[in-house]
């Protein structure tokens, strides 16, 4: 019963987060940006292959409409076609809109509308860019006191904290002592921390 109510939640958690997705793309809007928030994308190398996927949901709408002989199960299938079609532009928005952020509190990574891990500015010790590979397959992978966010099972952002420090986590809380995410370029990632004052 708990895993039934679990899958509900995060249904309805996605439906919610693809509109919410969708109206902040098309009003261009980036949650939490303020005047001192730098903002910094991730979605470089998964974009192309979302792309894709709407594309081929476009060429499919009117060749189902074509084949399908009967107008009940046409329609059907054009609702759930239009629905994914949706909700995939709608993932592909959140990548757009929900980007990792740093501000006077800190750093906020996230991914997508379902991520979004604070970092406080006191709590970090250096920010270096880094390449390297997840984990574990989870969005969000933890290995020890270790947190992972990667796009494609790549990081390239990695963040010392100065002590082990409690992150809220998706899954709930845990003592990390370092978080790798993926950023498209790193670098300005890193020195935007530094020119911040974050790092030295």
């Amino acid at each position: 019963m708990k895993r039934l109510v679990r899958v509900v939640r995060w249904l309805v958690v996605s439906e919610i987060g693809v509109w919410r997705s969708l109206f902040l793309w098309i009003t261009r809007r980036v949650p939490g940006m303020g005047p001192r928030a730098q903002a910094f994308s991730y979605s470089r190398q998964i974009a192309p292959i979302l792309w894709a996927f709407i594309f081929v949901s476009l060429i499919e709408l009117p060749v189902v409409h074509l084949l399908i002989p009967w107008d009940g199960v046409r329609l059907v299938v054009l609702i759930v076609s239009v629905w994914g079609l949706l909700w995939m532009v709608g993932m592909l928005a959140s990548m757009k809109v929900f980007l990792h952020l740093l501000d006077e509190h800190g750093l906020r990574i996230r991914y997508g509308w379902g991520v979004d891990i604070r970092v406080p500015r006191e709590a970090i010790e250096t920010v270096r860019a880094k390449r390297g590979s997840a984990r574990t397959k989870q969005t969000v992978g933890v290995e020890g006191t270790v947190a992972d966010v990667a796009v494609m099972n790549q990081t390239r952002v990695e963040v010392v904290l100065r002590e082990p420090t409690t992150i809220a986590l998706p899954d709930g809380p845990r003592e990390l002592t370092a978080l790798h995410f993926y950023a498209d370029d790193a670098r300005a990632v890193v020195e935007a921390a530094r020119a911040d004052g974050l790092v030295t």
